[in-house]
């Protein structure tokens, strides 16, 4: 939508090819947290963050596989994208957070829960604007190539029915990655055999109609794949669902995880897949969140999903209590062990041994307002269970610079432009959490802005 919104401000005419009945797709169920350095601000100052940093940890927490060209396109771009989007109406709470696996605090949080204020704000605009059509449930299937130049889509409606699709401009992927495409999935940690297993028992945080339809359709016309064994997984599923819905977090710096001995066991402020990893080692591969009342101070606060701790705790899906021990109790977990998880746990946002010390996990970012009673301290408190979930495929199509799709021989495709979760090659063996939203409206304007200038011969 990002980059249909961006065609369209060019004065294109765009039609968006949509397989399911609505508008969204895994961004519309993301927590809406997206990576951006307002770089000079007071913000960023304070936090001792800028681009360079946010291009450093994004590089490096991919364990520099990432295309340095494109990682620096897309932490230089992040915040004009913020301004963009606000151009169009999309609003932002005050400050920034960090977002789980996020490794700093520069995360912007929509005033709408999930995504979707990013799809109400490009909806807005498709109602004040002629240009954009929708073709909801309708399946694009194969790309069409007329004299080596692609020039659109075949596509299977509703009822079955063929529909042809062909742009007079550029033809943009935008298609999301293969997080429900168990047989892909599954093939592709083959190559880099990080996860112990990625078969069906491992549930997803995507949308069922993420199963790696634009990834099919550009090799079959020659594209080249890239990185397809950096999957990501998240430790924040919910344990029937997979879905991340039910998550009582709202930053890194003021929640703990234990397993069902209701100890700790990884850096909860560390990289995305050193969590699920260490989880793995644990008891059923489950574990706790573990917070106080900070967070939600009357209980009818929204968490990044829109439900309050109070819906959730009625349903069953969190746990509160006035004591830890009464709280390891609900969950069944040794309350010595929980305590001494918590007191630990306090002692570091008071300062540990030694101001900004990392504890034994490594940890560094902790609650640190210099309050006497920083970290978990304040009851009620709330446990969460989550397990094991994938959530993003960093693998996909290969792109350049000016998001043109390349062949295995390094040919510009003509006409063909990739952008977002179908693409691979920018966050390397990890993604920073907050960086994929960022990516759908950096990368997804240049696509739309540059297929808006090219040319199919299409009349």
């Amino acid at each position: 939508m990002a980059a249909a919104v961006t065609a369209s401000q060019e004065g294109k005419q765009v039609i968006v090819i949509e397989k399911t009945g609505q508008m969204g797709g895994n961004a519309i169920m993301a927590g809406g947290a997206l990576n951006a350095v307002d770089d000079g601000s007071e913000t960023a100052l304070a936090n001792n963050d800028s681009v360079d940093f946010h291009y450093e940890q994004t590089f490096k927490g991919g364990d520099e596989q990432g295309d340095p060209e494109l990682v620096r396109i897309l932490v230089e771009n992040a915040w004009d994208g913020v301004e963009w989007l606000k151009s169009l109406g999309m609003e932002f709470q005050p400050g920034t957070f960090t977002v789980t696996g996020g490794m700093w605090q520069r995360a912007h949080k929509p005033v709408e829960p999930e995504g979707v204020g990013f799809f109400k704000t490009y909806q807005a605009y498709m109602d004040e604007h002629d240009g954009i059509t929708m073709m909801y449930k309708t399946r694009a299937e194969h790309l069409i190539v007329e004299d080596g130049v692609v020039v659109g889509a075949e596509c299977t409606g509703e009822t079955g029915n063929k529909i042809i699709v062909k742009a007079k401009n550029g033809v943009v992927l935008a298609t999301g990655g293969f997080g429900q495409n168990v047989e892909m999935r599954m093939a592709a940690n083959e190559e880099t055999k990080l996860w112990p297993t990625l078969d069906d028992s491992i549930p997803s945080t995507n949308t069922s109609a993420i199963t790696g339809d634009g990834i099919v359709m550009a090799e079959e016309v020659g594209a080249e794949l890239v990185q397809m064994g950096n999957i990501q997984m998240l430790p924040l599923g919910d344990p029937k669902t997979g879905s991340l819905s039910g998550n009582i977090e709202h930053a890194v710096e003021s929640r703990i995880f234990v397993n069902l001995n209701g100890d700790r066991f990884v850096n909860e402020g560390g990289r995305r897949d050193e969590m699920p990893l260490g989880l793995f080692d644990q008891p059923e591969t489950t574990m706790f969140i573990i917070m106080d009342s900070d967070g939600y101070p009357t209980g009818e606060e929204l968490n990044n999903f829109g439900e309050t701790i109070n819906s959730l705790v009625a349903d069953g899906r969190a746990y509160r209590a006035d004591t830890l021990e009464e709280l390891a109790e609900q969950i069944g977990v040794p309350a010595e062990n929980l305590t001494a998880s918590v007191e630990e746990y306090n002692r570091h946002c008071l300062g540990g041994d030694l101001e900004g010390q990392a504890d034994e996990f490594g940890r560094i970012l902790f609650t640190d307002s210099g309050k006497e009673n920083d970290g978990i301290n304040d009851a009620p408190f709330y446990a969460a269970e989550r397990v094991p979930t994938v959530h993003h495929t960093m693998g996909g199509v290969k792109i350049n610079t000016e998001t043109q799709v390349l062949d295995k021989d390094g040919n510009v495709i003509p006409n063909l432009f990739a952008a977002g979760e179908v693409t691979g090659g920018i966050h390397g063996t990890n993604r920073l959490g907050g960086n994929a939203l960022t990516d759908t409206v950096v990368f997804g304007r240049i696509a739309g802005a540059n297929a808006a200038k090219s040319e199919s011969g299409i009349q």
